[in-house]
């Protein structure tokens, strides 16, 4: 069964997305911004943030990301919070690529067979709210907020790269004719971002460092 991640109260994720888009961009998405700057104090605010976080509005460590900036244009906000939808609801997706247009009673039905809760729990309820919540600001017909081709193409190709064998020969001896065949299967993890230089970087070290003839 999966844990499906909701706000504690939709409404005020609405709300904050909505107060995120006129005001700046922070340098960090802090407690002190919300109570501040958008101007939402008190614990169902800050409970709003991981939540914030799990959209990929903002990085674990509370800088904005692409996806934040995107979000604040009003021609890529809709595509913004779809992308974020079929990343934090990625199991409805699997269940069912057309979740989005889904009445309330069959997106429930799912919601209690993804989780596995009571249809009447706290969780179901929850977990409905916010996803319709989002599901209003969202655009499923715009594509992408991010451009995000370069770095489907550098996961692709470190993919491919974790199987690539390092070989080195080695004699036992200068005058064997037999040397011993040693290869090294090397297994890239990527870290969670869609910045291309992080791709850039990573590939650029590899070769440096390991593929050089």
């Amino acid at each position: 069964m999966e844990n499906l991640p909701y706000a504690q109260l939709a409404g005020t994720l609405e709300n904050m997305l909505l107060k995120i888009k006129t005001a700046s961009v922070p340098e960090n998405f802090s407690q002190d911004f919300v109570s501040t700057k958008l101007s939402m104090k008190g614990g169902t605010a800050r409970s709003i943030i991981p939540f914030i976080k799990k959209m990929g509005l903002v990085t674990p460590d509370g800088s904005p990301t692409p996806r934040y900036t995107a979000f604040r244009n009003m021609d890529k906000a809709g595509a913004a919070i779809a992308d974020a939808m079929r990343e934090v609801y990625a199991t409805l997706f699997e269940m069912n690529e057309y979740v989005y247009e889904l009445d309330n009673e069959k997106l429930k039905g799912l919601i209690v067979e993804a989780t596995g809760a009571k249809a009447d729990s706290n969780t179901v309820a929850k977990t409905l709210a916010t996803f319709v919540v989002l599901n209003k600001m969202a655009d499923f017909d715009a594509g992408s907020s991010v451009d995000t081709v370069e770095a489907d193409e550098f996961q692709t190709e470190t993919k491919n790269l974790s199987q690539i064998p390092i070989q080195e020969n080695a004699s036992s001896s200068s005058s064997s004719k037999e040397g011993i065949n040693l290869s090294y299967t090397i297994n890239l993890n990527l870290p969670a971002t869609k910045d291309i230089e992080v791709f850039n970087a990573i590939f650029k070290s590899l070769k440096q460092h390991l593929l050089q003839d």
